[in-house]
């Protein structure tokens, strides 16, 4: 192979290679919990122990998204965008910048607009009942 086209082949290839990595990553890493319950279940009789176990090992988010934080992170990531625009890239680069910092005044916008924890929430229906 000609020594100019290595740097590319190996470029597009990384392109490849990292995403499948980390589909087989994340297979074997959940293929370990997945036999410990397995396992542990066949010697378990209470099926509600069972039901313990699995929410246990459930690794989802119960709490619903924070809007507010998302908001502030987006600005300051379209502010980055924006500033490396001004300094490097030109203006294609800034307004890109600009759109990411809008759509993140929207999302925070949107986290003040729609409150999202339990303490919110109740206090919200409290306000409306004492009306």
């Amino acid at each position: 192979m000609n020594s100019e086209l290595i740097i590319p082949v190996i470029g597009m290839l990384t392109g490849i290679i990292i995403p499948i990595s980390v589909f087989i990553w994340q297979y074997y890493d959940a293929k370990g919990k997945r036999e410990a319950v397995v396992e542990i279940s066949k010697h378990l009789n209470d099926p509600s122990k069972l039901e313990e176990l699995l929410q246990i090992f459930d690794e989802r988010k119960k709490e619903p998204i924070d809007y507010r934080r998302g908001g502030v992170i987006t600005i300051f990531v379209g502010a980055g965008l924006y500033c490396l625009g001004v300094f490097f890239l030109g203006s294609i680069l800034k307004g890109v910048g600009v759109l990411v910092g809008l759509i993140g005044v929207g999302t925070l916008i949107a986290g003040y607009l729609y409150p999202n924890t339990e303490k919110e929430l109740t206090d919200a229906v409290d306000k409306f009942e004492k009306k």
